[in-house]
């Protein structure tokens, strides 16, 4: 394992889903599971988010889009956390899941508005 980018990617995982989140994910990793946490962090976090080319709220949109366009919707409300957490308004949001029904499709897209709905909720955004 690549220390300096696992601990990378551990930072950008925690600025942008929250630490408690994260460190309880990592808490909860045993002998089954730790070898994949670690990989996903070094590599989708480290490598991936900690590329400077695109800032975290790009990132955090371009995730809502694709997973929303695949239907993973608990990635989908992790993400939409994640993505107040990076700076996004619920009107870049919500232009996301417009983007989501238009490539993707209504059913699709409906599932992230009511998703979206108790996340913004939640965050007091509505």
């Amino acid at each position: 394992m690549d220390k300096d980018l696992f601990e990378k990617g551990l930072e950008m995982r925690r600025a942008t889903l929250g630490a408690e989140y994260v460190d309880a994910n990592l808490a909860k990793a045993d002998d089954f599971t730790r070898p994949f946490q670690e990989a996903m962090t070094q590599w989708c976090w480290g490598f991936g988010w900690g590329d400077d080319a695109i800032p975290p709220k790009t990132r955090s949109l371009m995730n809502l889009a694709m997973l929303g366009a695949l239907g993973r919707m608990h990635e989908w409300e992790t993400h939409c956390r994640g993505a107040l957490n990076n700076g996004c308004t619920k009107e870049e949001i919500r232009a996301a899941v417009h983007a989501v029904g238009i490539y993707a499709g209504v059913p699709l897209a409906l599932e992230c508005f009511r998703v979206a709905r108790k996340v913004l909720e939640e965050a007091g955004e509505i």
